[in-house]
């Protein structure tokens, strides 16, 4: 299960790149992708290397899956926290607006499966 999340949440942030990548490119100046969600050319990178990230963690196995919605989980609550205290990212990389709402519920899914979320039971082996 934890790996699905990992191959599922990279998959998802792979498309939010293309996304972004087609609509805005790698452009410093911030746009929005559909309408709602500001980004730049460093945010369509960001989504890029999570995306590519969740994909590898998934053939890594559960540990590297379970990793990677841990780094991720406290990444993306760390981002959400500062979209609140700086929606610019300090000029580098918009995160605020409806960006907040949307890193709170991905950092609460990922620490759920990096945290919380039960290890793969193996079946016994037979005898």
């Amino acid at each position: 299960m934890i790996r699905t999340f990992a191959l599922l949440y990279g998959i998802v942030f792979l498309v939010v790149a293309v996304l972004g990548l087609a609509t805005h490119g790698m452009s410093a100046h911030q746009g929005e992708l559909l309408g709602i969600f500001p980004i730049n050319g460093l945010h369509n990178l960001v989504h890029l290397l999570i995306g590519l990230g969740g994909v590898m963690a998934y053939f890594g196995g559960e540990g590297a899956a379970r990793l990677y919605a841990r780094i991720v989980g406290i990444a993306y609550m760390l981002v959400a926290v500062l979209g609140l205290v700086s929606p610019s990212g300090f000029g580098l990389i918009p995160i605020g607006g409806p960006d907040v709402a949307l890193h709170f519920v991905a950092a609460a899914a990922a620490l759920y499966f990096g945290f919380a979320a039960p290890a793969r039971q193996l079946a016994p082996a037979a005898r």
